[in-house]
């Protein structure tokens, strides 16, 4: 499915994006609140390496929520939904912001990682998915339990989401040949589930290294529009690209 990528600041970005085009927006921006773990030593995955290195990380502090939520909701059409990972701190000042910009909160999703992290109180194997509403827009499946279990990715670059969890939310918020938006696409996960589905995706990121890893994982889905200076980039190594790529299923099959 086509796709186009970006890297530039995130708000600024989506003030581009045309007025109700997109369907969809799901997204995990580096919150505020990563500062304070690394500062006492448990954010691992933000120490100096390949596959977890502050240069990674340029953090959207909690000031420009407000603006970001104004313009995810401009750019989302009516009766969609937009999902936000964060974790239970952030999800106390993203709720009231995206409130006000107009969104209707319904009530956070967890993502069970299946093992513990790092920490010092009560080590934490989950990440929030806050889960808003523009408009009304009924759920593909209500069966589904709002617990949704998924291993962390290990050896992959830095707070790397599987894929299996963006898929989830896809399912249940999109249609076929539906447009998802990413604005803090990281590596490119919610794109790579996107397209496995049939949905078309916009994504953008900071980070110019990140954008590189994204157009190799979504090149197997055919061309799509990347900014030059990032095509021009040399490519990452296979062996780090092959932990960030689950196995292919079908619209129907079952969860890896």
């Amino acid at each position: 499915m086509p796709y186009e990528l970006s890297t530039k600041d995130a708000v600024a970005w989506l003030r581009e994006l045309p007025t109700e085009s997109a369907d969809l927006v799901v997204t995990d921006p580096a919150y505020e609140s990563l500062e304070k773990h690394r500062a006492v030593g448990t954010t691992t995955r933000l120490k100096h390496s390949k596959a977890s290195s502050n240069d990674w990380f340029k953090i959207f502090p909690n000031a420009r929520f407000g603006e970001l939520f104004r313009e995810i909701y401009r750019v989302l059409r009516d009766d969609t939904h937009f999902y936000l990972l964060c974790d239970a701190e952030t999800m106390f000042v993203a709720k009231p912001e995206a409130e006000q910009a107009g969104f209707k909160f319904w009530k956070p999703l967890v993502w069970d990682k299946c093992t513990i992290g790092m920490g010092y109180h009560y080590r934490a194997r989950y990440e929030l998915i806050l889960f808003f509403e523009k408009g009304k827009r009924r759920l593909d499946d209500l069966g589904i339990a709002d617990i949704i279990t998924v291993p962390r990715i290990r050896g992959g670059y830095p707070a790397e989401k599987p894929p299996q969890v963006a898929d989830v939310l896809i399912r249940q918020s999109s249609n076929a040949g539906d447009l998802v938006v990413d604005p803090f696409m990281g590596s490119g996960s919610v794109g790579v589930a996107a397209a496995r589905l049939g949905r078309r995706f916009a994504g953008n990121d900071v980070n110019p290294q990140a954008v590189k890893v994204a157009s190799q994982r979504l090149r197997e889905f055919g061309e799509g529009q990347v900014p030059a200076e990032i095509a021009a980039m040399p490519d990452e190594q296979p062996d780090l690209l092959d932990s960030l790529v689950p196995p292919k299923r079908s619209e129907g099959g079952p969860m890896p």
